[in-house]
């Protein structure tokens, strides 16, 4: 990709803290405009590290990035004015009331009284605080807290959005809420958004574009949809005792099998139809000696992309009742 082409883009970023972190290890990213971009990893990889430097908040020890052609570093200033922020934890005056937030925010980008009147009640109208906007903030719920932020983040009518985990939290139907309001701004106004998630089935539903980071290094990326299709058509997943190598080794020569990734206990293996296979793949425990206690079938998801390329899972998984067996794959 022609990295001046892209809404972000990053070559070799580095990011030390002292001598002993290296937060990043040379991030390369290149998001073109109107993209929804979900960047994911286990805590410490790296993702907010990231979204602070992008957003002007760090400097990077090397490497360079830009923001819709702007240099975060040179052209902090600019960078500002284009793009919209919220934050993994929520930064809320809670004595101001949510009409108040809204107004100091456009007062501080200089925006005329008029304009901000009327993007503020086009914006609490968005995410549905229009009947608490002279409430103060100290009295919204957790959910209506995360709207507030949503929409104080595009008062400026940003170009960019930068959203580190925006529905940390939240119930399932305002979760849901909140994506359709990702979806709509996109679809409406061609903004660029980059979120950061620890929810597989967030990223899954939303974003073009994912990039899987680990260790500070970007690992995978592509369509949700295309590294699904990776793993197989079927993963099953397998815990038993006895000669495990062995029983690996022998699977991973079947020609129908497309990925293995062992765990601690679990043994995931993803294959062309999950149905058919099953019996060979018992067949081949029994001839290696390796007695079956468990063995699940089911279609692989973002969770299982995640475990292949980092080892381990994030904090929840989309497949609950798979929850404890992905937990004993770290």
């Amino acid at each position: 990709m022609n990295h001046d082409q892209m809404a972000i883009s990053t070559s070799g970023l580095v990011k030390r803290f002292g001598e002993e972190v290296l937060a990043l290890n040379g991030i390369d990213l290149a998001i073109p405009a109107n993209c929804i971009y979900g960047l994911l990893g286990p805590n410490g990889a790296g993702k907010t590290t990231t979204i602070s430097i992008l957003t002007t908040l760090l400097e990077p020890t090397a490497g360079e990035a830009q923001v819709l052609g702007l240099d975060v570093v040179k052209r902090a200033g600019a960078v500002r004015r284009r793009i919209g922020v919220t934050f993994q934890e929520m930064v809320l005056d809670d004595e101001l009331t949510g009409r108040q937030v809204m107004d100091y925010h456009g007062r501080l980008y200089r925006m005329g009284k008029t304009e901000r009147e009327t993007k503020i009640d086009e914006l609490l109208a968005l995410v549905e605080l229009e009947d608490a906007a002279e409430r103060k903030a100290k009295t919204y719920s957790g959910g209506m807290k995360r709207r507030l932020e949503l929409a104080r983040a595009l008062m400026t009518s940003p170009e960019v959005l930068f959203l580190d985990e925006p529905t940390l939290g939240l119930d399932p139907q305002t979760r849901a809420r909140v994506w359709d309001y990702l979806r709509a701004l996109k679809d409406a106004s061609g903004m660029t958004l980059l979120l950061t998630t620890h929810y597989m089935d967030e990223a899954e539903e939303l974003a073009d574009t994912v990039g899987i980071i680990d260790r500070g290094k970007l690992v995978a990326e592509g369509a949700p949809q295309e590294l699904i299709e990776q793993m197989g058509a079927d993963t099953i997943y397998i815990m038993g005792e006895g000669d495990r190598d062995g029983f690996v080794q022998n699977v991973k020569a079947l020609p129908f099998v497309q990925t293995v990734n062992i765990g601690r206990k679990v043994i995931q293996i993803g294959v062309d139809s999950g149905s058919k296979r099953l019996v060979e793949i018992i067949s081949q425990a029994t001839d290696n000696g390796f007695v079956v206690e468990d063995i699940t079938v089911a279609k692989p998801s973002l969770g299982d992309v995640f475990l292949k390329y980092t080892g381990r899972r994030l904090r929840d998984t989309d497949r609950p009742q798979l929850q404890d067996r992905m937990s004993l794959m770290v």
